[in-house]
């Protein structure tokens, strides 16, 4: 495989493998701490290989990252945990990396990823959240810098965050769409407050976010004023992608424990949950390898509305292959390991019981991206079919029913 990269130069396998063994030779896995690792994997472009030099990649094809990444397993490199900090990998990075000034990328992009430092997404608000357009959270310029207040809800990791990803409205007297403007906040400015939002399984991995008089510099605006919702395209097809195209083997995720149970308990099975989960094993896989060929496209240009089809797909299955796990365990599958109210840094659904995993998976037909508005962007972005009557589209915001 050789392909000429846009920054320059000619990268084919054997020499990123060339480059991935310098690495280890002068940072030995055995001998190196994880950090310091992690810090001379980006610094030698082996974060992120479709990245341009000097901010974790090479500007080579993102296909060979397959390369790099299984000669470091192979060695037992570490990861960057990158469950805990998917916001920051999958969302923050792109977006940044599209629209982001030379001296952003220079600061943000390598604490990401080594994860130094945590991201987290201030985008829904408790009146905007299928209609995110319509979102109220203030941004007023004062000099050189903007006055922030609002609130979110629904924010992942808020509470680990350093940085968040935050839109808000700076022009009041324009439509929705317009009159937005994206910026990188602070999440410990004294003017932002995080309070945890119980959930059904009893943990609190999501928050609301109170945004108090909180000063953001114009430096840490991304792209153009009023030119957020464009910005947050990048961000939302990046998110789809990384929640509904995730890498995994086959019987990965959720069809796999009950597959583990299935072979293990006999006594369980009836003939009608046989048929259930031949059908939904075959589906599970079918997205699997759907994702897969996602991900492939994704070496020639940026995530499409492709992305949202595989997040339905995600959240459909999560619920139902769930919910069959539960009905197969009977009245074990009733029991409930913690209803603790915890805080956890990830969601990790094959490591927790099948009560947990049957009331989680509730919230992936909302968390993302509702089913209902992924359906819509289906069937307008990626079928083709007529749009759905809009009223509101030409009117200012504030003059908007609320």
């Amino acid at each position: 495989m050789t392909d000429t990269a846009s920054g320059g130069g000619t990268h084919d396998a054997a020499e990123l493998r060339r480059r991935t063994q310098e690495l280890l030779a002068a940072h030995p896995v055995g001998s190196t701490g994880r950090p310091e690792f992690l810090k001379a994997r980006y610094d030698a472009g082996l974060a992120w290989v479709h990245y341009p030099q000097g901010l974790g990649g090479l500007g080579a094809p993102r296909s060979l990252q397959a390369v790099v990444d299984a000669e470091l397993e192979a060695a037992g490199a570490p990861d960057n945990d990158p469950r805990r900090i998917g916001i920051g990998l999958g969302m923050a990075a792109p977006t940044i990396l599209g629209f982001g000034t030379e001296e952003q990328k220079s600061r943000f992009l390598r604490p990401l990823w080594v994860g130094e430092e945590v991201w987290c997404q201030l985008f829904s608000e408790p009146g905007a959240g299928s209609d995110l357009a319509a979102l109220g959270t203030r941004a007023v310029r004062d000099g050189d810098s903007w006055v922030v207040n609002g609130q979110k809800v629904w924010t992942s990791s808020a509470h680990l965050a350093r940085w968040a990803i935050l839109i808000a409205r700076t022009d009041p007297d324009l439509p929705k769409h317009r009159g937005i403007t994206y910026f990188i906040c602070d999440m410990t400015d004294p003017g932002v407050e995080v309070r945890p939002l119980r959930q059904i399984t009893g943990e609190a991995e999501f928050n609301e976010v109170f945004l108090t008089d909180v000063r953001i510099p114009d430096a840490h605006r991304l792209g153009e004023v009023g030119d957020g919702w464009r910005v947050a395209q990048t961000t939302l097809m990046n998110e789809r992608v990384s929640i509904g195209g995730m890498r995994i083997p086959r019987e990965g995720g959720m069809i796999g424990p009950v597959s583990k149970t299935w072979r293990e308990r006999p006594e369980l099975r009836t003939h009608d949950l046989h048929q259930r989960l031949l059908t939904l094993w075959v589906e599970a896989e079918v997205a699997r390898l759907t994702g897969e060929r996602l991900r492939q496209q994704l070496v020639a240009g940026q995530p499409g509305y492709e992305g949202s089809g595989m997040k339905l797909s995600f959240a459909r299955l999560n619920q139902e292959i769930s919910g069959l796990e539960v009905e197969l365990l009977g009245e074990e599958g009733l029991l409930y390991e913690d209803w603790t109210m915890r805080r956890p840094e990830l969601v990790d659904f094959t490591g927790r019981d099948a009560g947990y995993r049957y009331l989680r998976s509730k919230g992936n037909s909302i968390e993302g991206g509702t089913s209902e508005v992924l359906l819509n962007i289906v069937a307008e972005r990626v079928l083709g079919l007529p749009s759905e009557p809009r009223t509101d589209k030409d009117v200012a915001w504030k003059d908007l029913a609320r």
